[in-house]
């Protein structure tokens, strides 16, 4: 132990005893579509399929020739664009929307995307998944030169660089922003006669291409292809800017040729199972995590059981793998709302209950692996761990599909600073007793590689954007930099 105070997690912490607080953050989700009769509701079918990347807030903007229409809502898109009327006040055949995922800190109307303005020319309405490391330093800046920013949110920065450039087109003051900014960014933009699509130098964050009959569709997962039936036609390139017009697609690349590095918990946590990354179904990765977890660290025991619902697939592939019986040991009710949960402690212990429970036939008198795909705070495992002995549990060993999550993000997850991740403040011996299993393991940085079908980790220049375990940060982290406290403007959270 390193001087992590337990009281940290839970005295100090009002959110700690909601399981779903204690996951990683999700992102969020884009899409755009170029000239189809029914882009608002094609949109909003794809920001259903991209729900599960952000529950906060969603919006749409649609043109229809003339003139720009926008609709943004705080909750879940089915509580909001369900209504044909509203879907009705969105007119025209462009669009592109979003999805905000939940955060801890202060939440306004005004940072919800997609964000939109009136530049010299013409209509320019941007939405964005991932985070900019330098948007405090860009924003800094171009308040001192006149700008008036309207939110707190770092896509802001985006709209008013592409408005402050002086290049003859919209598409170049576009790449001239992205010259000026860092981090990780999956961008679809609308204006009047154009889509553009865009992903950072080493593709961190994930955007495809897709075409329905005639026309083209940016999304950030195959799934939301899927829903509105259209074809997967390639992923956007790291470092690419793709533009759509009525001649077709363009394609554009402002960058120096780099390697790509996605985000690892694209394929451990984050993209629906469904999806399609680099080729592969995440799904089918998540399994073989599994699998090479239970290689890894194998356990004598009767019974494997998921903690619903991230760690089903890697929990079947450890099944199958080390030849143990599979069973839905934790039941967790999907309609029970955070806002149910009254703030009161005790009240909050009571919450679990209310939104997991034990299968009790499927544990007593047998000894558990219990399957789940990272660690953050340990709240979760520590009150599950226990859950399991209390329905009878004989053993109850705890084996994790991911490395141990040791540094934070900066890139558009919400991880909590480094003094509340359990595994950058705890051994592993004590990071079994903190959870009360009889043993822990978790995935090897290496084993990761393997289920990717990359082999090893390449040090000198890896495959993945995997700091969260190694510390390797792919960027550079402006705003932290020379900061007495850390500095980051996220697309999230109200600024101090």
């Amino acid at each position: 132990m390193t001087g992590f105070d337990q009281a940290d997690l839970f005295e100090n912490d009002p959110d700690a005893l909601d399981l779903d607080d204690d996951r990683l953050r999700e992102e969020c989700g884009v899409f755009g579509i170029f000239k189809h009769d029914d882009a608002a509701a094609m949109t909003t079918l794809g920001l259903h399929a991209l729900q599960h990347r952000g529950q906060e807030a969603a919006g749409i903007v649609t043109f229809d020739g003339s003139g720009f229409y926008s609709e943004r809502r705080m909750g879940l898109v089915g509580e909001n664009f369900d209504k044909r009327s509203v879907i009705e006040r969105l007119k025209g055949d462009s669009a592109i929307g979003h999805v905000r995922y939940s955060t801890t800190g202060e939440t306004a109307l005004r940072n919800v995307q997609p964000l939109f303005a009136d530049l010299d020319t013409g209509g320019f309405a941007v939405a964005h998944n991932g985070n900019l490391t330098n948007a405090l330093n860009v924003r800094d800046e171009i308040i001192k030169s006149g700008a008036i920013c309207q939110s707190t949110s770092d896509t802001e920065v985006i709209l008013h660089l592409v408005a402050m450039s002086k290049r003859p087109s919209t598409v170049d003051r576009f790449i001239e922003a992205l010259y000026r900014i860092e981090g990780a960014y999956a961008l679809v933009c609308l204006t009047n006669d154009m889509l553009i699509g865009a992903r950072d130098p080493i593709g961190i964050r994930p955007l495809v291409l897709g075409r329905r009959d005639d026309a083209y569709v940016l999304a950030s997962e195959t799934c939301a292809l899927d829903i509105v039936g259209a074809e997967f036609v390639r992923e956007v390139e790291n470092g690419e800017v793709v533009v759509i017009t009525d001649n077709g697609v363009q394609s554009h690349h402002p960058f120096p040729k780099r390697p790509a590095r996605p985000c690892i918990f694209e394929y451990i946590y984050f993209a629906r199972p469904d999806s399609y990354m680099e080729g592969q179904c995440v799904y089918e990765v998540r399994k073989r995590m599994g699998d090479q977890l239970a290689a890894e660290s194998p356990v004598d025991a009767d019974v494997v059981i998921p903690i619903p619902d991230s760690g089903v697939p890697a929990a079947i592939g450890f099944a199958q793998a080390a030849g143990i019986a599979f069973e839905l040991g934790i039941i967790r009710n999907h309609y029970v709302g955070r806002t149910f949960i009254e703030p009161e402690q005790r009240i909050r212990q009571l919450g679990v209950k209310l939104k997991h429970s034990a299968n009790v036939s499927a544990i007593r008198g047998k000894r558990v692996v219990l399957v789940d795909d990272s660690v953050v705070r340990g709240t979760t495992s520590l009150k599950l761990v226990k859950m399991m002995y209390d329905a009878g549990a004989s053993e109850v060993h705890m084996r994790i599909s991911s490395p141990p999550i040791t540094h934070p993000d900066f890139y558009g997850i919400d991880t909590p600073n480094q003094k509340k991740l359990l595994a950058a403040n705890y051994d592993l011996e004590g990071m079994r007793k903190h959870m009360g299993c009889d043993t822990l393991a978790f995935l090897s940085v290496e084993g990761v590689y393997k289920a990717m079908g990359r082999g090893e980790r390449n040090k000198n220049e890896p495959q993945y954007t995997d700091h969260c375990f190694t510390g390797d940060y792919p960027t550079r982290l402006t705003d932290r930099e020379g900061a007495p406290e850390p500095r980051q403007l996220s697309l999230l959270a109200e600024a101090g």
